[in-house]
């Protein structure tokens, strides 16, 4: 080894700048730190070279090598106290993941080596293990971070113009036809002309790819034959994990990324990314030592007060990062400033975001976590979206984020469901979500925009199976059906599965045009989970998790083609009409004078909607005004926005109903732009006067031309 330079504590992780590598390791209470070269191929002399780090500035312990290449796998021994009691695990026999690692050379290969403890040991994680892990990790990658991004740029879509679109890498691409066999299910698959072209000619605006930060697939899940395939179980937070790479020599797999959100730019597609900064991948006391478990625990993880050798379990994952601490902060920071910066990436979907927020044990929407986002000049201006709940006490914070945020609307989604069901009392709160939830949002200087709706997400059933299974159907997950959630708001229309019966088929084809109708009308920015556009099934599993499979993979051969073109042309009424994408709140008043209202609520019968008619318990049908003339905004020009008025007849009664036109707008020149007991968008002039029959449990949209009038 040739000569060891001192180095320098910051920035951490390893960094290349041309003629070697600057090593930087947080480890506060650390009494040692051994840096580990290997040799990629296990054919050297020396397979593992072990450097003692001598340099220490303040709890960061560095040094620089010389001659050090992009390409060189790493990782570190940490010494320190093993007394779990304290919260103190370090144990030198344990080769750890760089937390600040670019790229990560290989997934896990289990083995009882990468526990800290002695599994079977009578003291369970209070023994000790001495075997060396170091055969069984994956090692961290030294990186180039050159890259020619050429004149890319963010779309920089502004949130009322945002349709974003839920996918996983792979199973978005890996029985797409016309991907090459060789790329399929890989970075460079998401940014190949085919996909580009399929995301342009739908009409989403963003992707928000499910974690790619590198993770664990769990122990139990592999010995059964299974594996982590959404990905909520990181242990890598600025790598992309390898899986989804092509080319994976020398940490290329960072290439392959960069190239791929090059490609989106150009086609004017955001990237954001889902990530999980709430856990990690190493378990509660019984799970494995794999990077900050070994590096420094208690400076890491939120541990139990009076007995620290137990993890608090915010997630359900067993341990729960410590984001009041200082050194947390700064490693959840860095990396998002990494992602966007180095990766281009254009926001974030934070997981389980209101355990990010607990200080001591409340959710605190002030917390320091929250603070810091607000004054970095680079986080701060990138899409921010909350899962805003967590499983701990208090933990459900649907609209209690800071203005700024977005958050998955778990109430949209619930209200939704409930509605196309037929349940009872839902008019009042179908108002609600349908405006853009004011009632959570408006009082907190917020805008429609903060709230992210979705009627299905990654988690649960997909829309068509929404619609055809009362029951989940988890059997293939190896859990005996227990787990996933039971309470879906789901309704199979009368048959369990698939049937033949034609009624049946046409009413599950009805609801999923009313549920996507909805949910593309409404105030709001819409979240369409992929494939739910062309009617894709998981067979009645509502927890697919661990399913990388066919179970889980867009079936591309039996897309239904009807509802694709469907869906794109509801996507097409809503980027071409400003009415359904305000950035302000409705006022309820007339624009002019007293003529109509920015929005009106009426009875099928025509009669504007009173207060006493929200409360009907059996009430499931109404009529929704649109005044295009009552954006009350301008555009970047400073001229006043107008649009088209549209009449909107939502009937989730089982019946057919007849509505008539309310006298304010009868003398209007409507037309027909949308019918979903057709899945065609033929447009139909009525006459003035003429009634409208709205079939059982459809949606019809009438639309009044601006300059018809």
């Amino acid at each position: 080894m040739k000569k060891i330079y001192p180095g320098k504590p910051y920035p951490l992780g390893a960094t290349y700048n041309g003629k070697g590598v600057n090593f930087a390791l947080y480890a506060d209470n650390a009494t040692g730190v051994e840096l580990c070269l290997f040799d990629a191929n296990d054919e050297g002399k020396d397979p593992e070279v072990r450097i003692t780090l001598t340099e220490r500035t303040h709890q960061v312990w560095h040094c620089y090598l010389p001659d050090i290449a992009p390409g060189q796998l790493y990782g570190y021994r940490v010494h320190g106290p093993y007394e779990p009691q304290n919260g103190h695990r370090f144990n030198p026999n344990k080769v750890l993941i760089d937390p600040y690692a670019k790229a990560i050379s290989g997934t896990i290969n289990w083995h009882d080596s990468l526990f800290g403890y002695e599994l079977g040991h009578e003291a369970e994680d209070l023994s000790f293990s001495t075997s060396d892990s170091a055969p069984f990790i994956p090692k961290a990658v030294v990186v180039d971070q050159a890259f020619d991004w050429g004149d890319d740029q963010p779309p920089r879509t502004p949130y009322h113009q945002s349709i974003i679109y839920e996918t996983h890498v792979k199973g978005f691409t890996q029985q797409h036809p016309d991907i090459p066999d060789e790329i399929r299910g890989t970075y460079a698959a998401i940014g190949h002309p085919a996909c580009i072209k399929y995301l342009t000619q739908l009409g989403v605006t963003a992707i928000e790819l499910m974690p790619v930060h590198h993770f664990v697939a769990d122990r139990h899940l592999v010995e059964k034959g299974l594996t982590n395939y959404w990905g909520y179980n990181t242990v890598g937070f600025f790598a992309p994990d390898i899986r989804y790479a092509g080319k994976v020599e020398n940490g290329l797999q960072v290439q392959e990324f960069k190239q791929m959100v090059k490609e989106l730019h150009k086609a004017g597609i955001e990237v954001i990314l889902d990530v999980v900064y709430n856990h990690t991948g190493e378990g509660n006391h019984m799970g494995p030592t794999l990077s900050l478990k070994g590096i420094d625990n208690s400076s890491y993880y939120r541990l139990v007060d009076d007995d620290k050798r137990y993890y608090k379990d915010y997630t359900g994952t067993g341990n729960t990062l410590n984001a009041m601490l200082p050194n947390v902060l700064r490693y959840i920071m860095d990396s998002l400033r990494y992602w966007i910066t180095e990766m281009h990436v254009d926001g974030f979907r934070f997981d389980l975001a209101a355990t990010l927020a607990r200080e001591l044990h409340d959710v605190n929407r002030l917390s320091g976590f929250f603070d810091i986002i607000y004054q970095d000049p680079i986080i701060s201006q990138v899409k921010l979206i909350a899962e805003p709940w967590d499983i701990g006490e208090g933990g459900y914070q649907v609209g209690n984020f800071p203005a700024g945020w977005g958050e998955w609307n778990g109430k949209f989604r619930d209200c939704i469901r409930d509605y196309w069901i037929g349940a009872h009392s839902m008019l009042g709160e179908f108002g609600q979500r349908f405006t853009g939830s004011p009632d959570l949002y408006q009082d907190d200087y917020r805008k429609p925009t903060a709230s992210i709706n979705f009627v299905t997400a990654h988690d649960g059933f997909t829309l068509n199976d929404l619609v055809s299974y009362n029951e989940k159907h988890n059997e293939a997950n190896g859990e005996d059906n227990n787990d996933g959630e039971s309470h879906n708001r789901s309704w199979n229309c009368g048959a369990e599965g698939p049937t033949d019966d034609q009624e049946v088929i046409r009413l599950r084809n009805r609801q999923k045009r009313n549920l996507l109708t909805t949910l593309f009308l409404s105030q709001g920015v819409p979240m369409l989970v992929a494939g739910d556009e062309l009617g894709r099934t998981q067979h009645g599993n509502n927890n697919a998790y661990c399913q990388d499979n066919e179970i889980s993979w867009l079936n591309w051969a039996e897309a239904d083609e009807s509802l694709l073109a469907f869906t794109q042309r509801l996507i097409a009424l809503r980027k071409g009409h400003p009415v359904f994408r305000r950035r302000q709140w409705f006022r309820g008043k007339p624009v002019k004078g007293k003529g109509p209202k920015d929005i009106a609520w009426f009875l099928p019968e025509g009669g504007e909607m009173e207060d006493h008619n929200w409360d009907h318990d059996f009430a499931r049908s109404l009529g929704i005004y649109l005044n295009g003339l009552g954006l009350h905004t301008v555009d970047a020009n400073g001229e006043h926005i107008k649009d088209d008025n549209f009449y909107i007849m939502f009937n989730a009664h089982h019946e057919a109903i007849e509505y008539t036109l309310p006298g304010v707008l009868a003398h209007k020149t409507w037309q027909v732009v949308l019918d979903t007991n057709n899945d065609e968008v033929l447009e139909q002039t009525l006459n003035k006067d003429e009634k409208i029959s709205v079939e059982g449990r459809s949606v019809v949209v009438l639309c009044n031309k601006l300059f018809n009038e």
